[in-house]
Parts: C-alpha cells; sequence; structure tokens
C-alpha cells in the first residue's frame, strides 16, 4: 500500500514537471513572438521616418519655389522702376530710342531779347514705339573747333514715350548778350539723345541771339512731349 501512494506521487511529479516544462516553452514562445513583433515595429518606423525625409525633401522643392517667386518679384520691381522712366508703357517693353530712329532739328526759339533758347525736336520716324525720357547729351562747337559740354538745369525727367510719328523736345537755355562784343562763337550743337551713343551734329539756328558769358552758362533741360 505504501508504495502504491508512493508510485502515486511520483506520477504526480513527473506530470507537474511535464506541464511546467510546456508552460515555459509556451512563455518562450510568447518572448520570441514579442521580440518579433518589435522588430517589426522598428522596422515600419525606419520606413516611416524614411518616407517622412521624402516629404521633408518635398518641402525643400517647395522652398525653392519660394525663392524663384521672389525673383520673379524682383524682376517685378525692375520692370516696375523702368516704368517710372518711361521705358515701358502698358505692360509692354519699350526700348529706348535709338539715334537712327529719330529726325532731330534745331530752331531758334528765344521768347524776347534777353533771353535765349534753342529748342530741339526729336521725331520717332521708326516703327516702333519708343522713350526719349531723360537728358540729352549736348556739346557746342566753337569757330575755333573746341567742342564745349553743357551743364544740366535744375529739373527733372518727365516719361516722354513715343509712338511712330511722335515728336519729343527739349530746349538750350542762356542769357543773350546784346553788347556785340560775346566771347562764344558757336557753329554747330552736337546731340547724343538720351541713353544712346550715337551723335548728330546739327546747325547753330541762323538768327539766333548770341550767348552772354560763356559756354558753362548755357544749360540743357530734360525732354518732354509736344502733345
Amino acid at each position: 500500500m505504501k508504495y502504491t501512494r508512493i508510485a502515486a506521487l511520483a506520477a504526480i511529479s513527473v506530470a507537474a514537471t511535464l506541464s511546467l516544462t510546456a508552460c515555459g516553452s509556451d512563455s518562450s514562445g510568447t518572448d520570441s513572438s514579442s521580440k518579433g513583433s518589435s522588430s517589426s515595429s522598428s522596422s515600419s518606423s525606419s520606413s516611416s521616418s524614411s518616407d517622412g525625409g521624402s516629404k521633408s525633401e518635398g518641402g525643400s522643392g517647395s522652398d525653392g519655389s519660394q525663392a524663384s517667386n521672389a525673383k520673379a518679384g524682383s524682376a517685378e520691381d525692375t520692370e516696375a522702376e523702368a516704368t517710372a522712366n518711361g521705358a515701358t508703357e502698358t505692360g509692354d517693353k519699350v526700348t529706348f530710342c535709338k539715334t537712327e530712329d529719330l529726325a532731330i532739328d534745331a530752331t531758334d526759339a528765344a521768347p524776347d531779347e534777353e533771353s535765349g533758347r534753342i529748342n530741339i525736336t526729336m521725331i520717332n520716324r521708326g516703327s516702333t514705339t519708343c522713350s526719349a525720357t531723360g537728358f540729352a547729351g549736348v556739346d557746342i562747337k566753337d569757330t575755333d573747333n573746341t567742342s564745349n559740354p553743357i551743364e544740366r538745369g535744375q529739373a527733372q525727367p518727365r516719361v516722354t514715350t513715343l509712338k511712330p510719328g511722335d515728336a519729343a523736345v527739349f530746349n538750350l537755355a542762356y542769357d543773350i548778350d546784346n553788347t556785340g562784343n560775346s566771347l562764344s562763337h558757336p557753329t554747330n550743337i552736337l546731340v547724343t539723345p538720351p541713353n544712346e551713343t550715337h551723335t548728330v551734329t546739327l546747325k547753330w539756328p541762323a538768327g539766333a541771339g548770341e550767348i552772354k558769358g560763356a559756354y558753362t552758362d548755357v544749360q540743357v533741360y530734360p525732354t518732354h512731349t509736344t502733345k
């Protein structure tokens, strides 16, 4: 009877051992599954981070677009400034008038016997609209073959846009010497239109009053339209 109890206890002990072993095996499997899940989660996170990096690059592209827009804005500002200087009209680009497209003439326009004035007219003979805004370059040539640059008068340029056939005018102003003892003996006027480098030579207008003082006392004023 005693041996029967011992055998029964031994059987129960073996069964318990086998049960514990099985439980340990299940626990180990659970840990392995957990680690695998963690590894998978980490991989997924890394992939997500990589995708996020791509989106970040896309954001950089957006910044690049903003930079392009900034440049475009800068170009618009430059165009607006050009408009203020008479280089554009109604949104279309207008180039400065070329000397070869202008018919230029000088006439005596003295308002009285004391005030000398030479009007210089420029007519657009080209086929497109152009700008004559600003000061023309002017030199006066004397009988001794010297050329004397004329200084600018105190005046602000006005926008002067010329369609084909339109005219712009600017003038030279000085005091007339009625003594007959003037030391200036002008023969020609050398004119370079605003923003140009090519010069035309005009005759000093017949009948224009003599210059009082020196050529440094003559002043040139900016262009304006005749309309």
